[in-house]
């Protein structure tokens, strides 16, 4: 059976999408630790038109990072369709791995977000602030519904009211959780 063609955001203005994004909730996936909590993704604008990704979780009272590349996967469209770039084990920048990062929804004020990608395997809801507003959460994930993603298996990430501040701590396992997430503990 196959699907309709996805809606994916027109016109996303670029500049207003960076900063940072703390992950509500996501399919799981073999890339991101089950029991990572305060997971953030922090999106800078680099002088090129690319799109510097930080994407951060906390596992056992350690920081785990990676930080890859974002960039149109068309650059004459006008649809939010971005293709991002890691490098993994990230000292080893010879493995590439590239994925698709859809921006299916996001609101006016670009407080909240649907981003997913089209084999629909992979989804994340994301918001400015650390917590999201039940109403809200579920508009969103009737949006993927909608889009034919099956809901059933979206987990809540576990997010502080209060997040960890600064980008590097004395814990900092840089990329350790990618590599343990991909070949096991």
């Amino acid at each position: 059976m196959s699907q309709k063609a996805m809606e994916v955001v027109k016109n996303l203005d670029i500049n207003r999408y960076m900063g940072r994004w703390y992950e509500i909730a996501s399919f799981p996936s073999r890339f991101q630790p089950r029991s990572g909590v305060n997971t953030r993704a922090t999106y800078t604008l680099n002088e090129d038109g690319t799109v510097h990704v930080l994407n951060e979780t906390f596992t056992d009272g350690k920081r785990g990072s990676i930080e890859g590349t974002a960039y149109k996967a068309d650059p004459k469209s006008d649809e939010a369709k971005l293709k991002v770039k890691f490098y993994v084990p990230p000292f080893l920048p010879i493995i590439p791995v590239v994925g698709d990062y859809w921006v299916l929804y996001i609101d006016d004020d670009y407080q909240y977000a649907l981003i997913g990608q089209p084999s629909r395997k992979y989804l994340w809801i994301l918001c400015r602030q650390t917590h999201m507003d039940d109403e809200i959460y579920n508009q969103l994930v009737q949006k993927a519904k909608d889009q034919g993603y099956d809901v059933s298996t979206l987990h809540k990430t576990p997010q502080s009211d209060t997040p960890p501040e600064g980008e590097e701590t004395p814990k900092d396992t840089k990329g350790i959780w990618w590599i343990k997430s991909i070949f096991g503990k």
